[in-house]
């Protein structure tokens, strides 16, 4: 494999786009978050949360009854729609066809929700992120691979893209497998890790911001929300994959003199998002 892409400041500002400043929220794009089950609903507030502070305009999240106190509650800023049933997700009913979606974080694998999971693939046009619950449901029904839109972005950590790509025994033979599935698929991976890698089939691209702090639990949904977000505020998916995980990265690289590495949460990442957004335009 030839050496990867680097993405730097320099490369982000590239494709950047500064806000509007007579923008209004129906121009900032309508994100849609589907995810929680019972004792996991703290996955959808935080994907949720990391979506609306990516800059996204209007937020809605899907999830079952159990969660919907939760969320109205802990992000009154986001709009709640939920399933009929209360403590996991069986049936996606969207009252909108929002501009993107990201897919998973906590929502289990119920066979109610596996097939949910199909129907909605059967039926998506919006562009889309799929993370942990909905990856280890398509490892599992992996001909459900083929209803996956182009250009669709995964966003699995090692164990879960071992399941979808199969074992590996060396660093190259795991690139190798990705990138076939890549090309196969023509989706987009991004492979979290130190450093996280994005594969957007024979092109690869390495982060270079973050650190060992976001080795904590949670800190995937807080990216598959990042993502989402811009992925709403139209930018083409490879560029939401790759501002994504360098802004994800560089929230933590701002916040360890504070927490060091110990304390940091993914719910920091979240706190730290406008800082990273106000280093990259300074």
């Amino acid at each position: 494999m030839k050496s990867p892409y680097l993405i730097t400041k320099e490369e982000i500002l590239k494709f950047y786009k500064s806000v509007n400043p007579l923008t209004h929220k129906g121009l900032q794009g309508h994100a849609v978050i589907i995810a929680g089950s019972y004792g996991k609903v703290g996955a959808a507030v935080m994907a949720s949360k990391s979506c609306l502070k990516s800059g996204c305009g209007l937020v809605t999240t899907f999830t079952p009854k159990c969660g919907y106190q939760i969320l109205q509650i802990s992000i009154p800023e986001v709009m709640v729609v939920t399933d009929e049933n209360t403590n996991f997700i069986t049936h996606i009913h969207l009252p909108l066809i929002p501009k993107a979606i990201g897919i998973g974080s906590g929502m289990g694998q119920e066979l109610a929700t596996q097939k949910a999971l199909f129907e909605f693939l059967r039926t998506n046009t919006s562009a889309l992120v799929l993370d942990a619950d909905a990856l280890n449901i398509l490892s599992e029904n992996k001909a459900w691979l083929e209803l996956v839109s182009e250009n669709t972005i995964f966003t699995p950590h090692q164990k879960e893209l071992e399941r979808l790509i199969g074992k590996w025994d060396s660093e190259s033979e795991k690139f190798q497998k990705a990138i076939a599935f890549s090309e196969q698929y023509k989706i987009i991976i991004v492979m979290k890790g130190v450093p996280t890698f994005i594969i957007n089939q024979t092109k690869v691209y390495q982060n270079t911001t973050g650190n060992a702090a976001l080795a904590t639990a949670g800190s995937g949904d807080v990216l598959t929300g990042i993502i989402t977000g811009l992925l709403a505020q139209n930018y083409e998916p490879c560029e939401a994959a790759k501002l994504g995980v360098f802004i994800h990265g560089l929230t933590a690289d701002i916040a360890l003199p504070q927490t060091g590495y110990q304390s940091f949460t993914a719910s920091d990442i979240t706190e730290n998002l406008g800082k990273a957004f106000l280093n990259i335009e300074n």
